[in-house]
């Protein structure tokens, strides 16, 4: 098991600790972590978030750097997990919107800790990112690499 789920058990566990841990939720924590923390669906989160309704094309430009494929793939995912409803309008060329379900709307406040925690501590990552790019400069250096 890896050093980080450990550690999130212990925190957990000192929270509210489970009598026995339950695969089927451990399974399903796993596969939402894998699921929706990449960088689309969160981007894809936070401008439905602020934009309420948005058309595809107009989803993408605001997300920006999305391929058509990817957002595509990004969206559908999202639809079957229940965080955005798809409604496609009947018209030619057919306009697609989509808009965030209440669950989506959750997942958004869940993560909303995140933007906290990175606004928090952002600066202490930039130190420890220079400290840690500066001793690797200084080791290569100091063996010649």
């Amino acid at each position: 098991m890896n050093k980080l789920l450990v550690k999130t058990r212990k925190t957990r566990a000192k929270l509210a600790p489970p009598p026995v841990p339950d695969p089927k939720l451990e399974a399903l924590v796993r596969e939402i972590i894998e699921r929706v923390a990449d960088k689309w669906t969160m981007l894809v989160l936070e401008v439905l978030e602020e934009h309420g309704v948005v058309r595809f094309t107009r989803l993408g430009e605001l997300v920006g750097g999305v391929s058509q494929k990817m957002l595509t793939k990004t969206v559908r995912q999202m639809e079957r997990d229940g965080l955005v409803t798809r409604t496609v309008h009947p018209v030619i060329p057919p306009r697609v919107e989509y808009e965030l379900t209440e669950l989506g709307h959750s997942l958004g406040e869940a993560f909303c800790g995140v933007w906290i925690w990175a606004e928090r501590h952002g600066e202490e990552i930039a130190r420890a990112r220079k400290a840690f790019e500066d001793s690797r400069r200084h080791s290569q250096l100091s063996h010649g690499a």
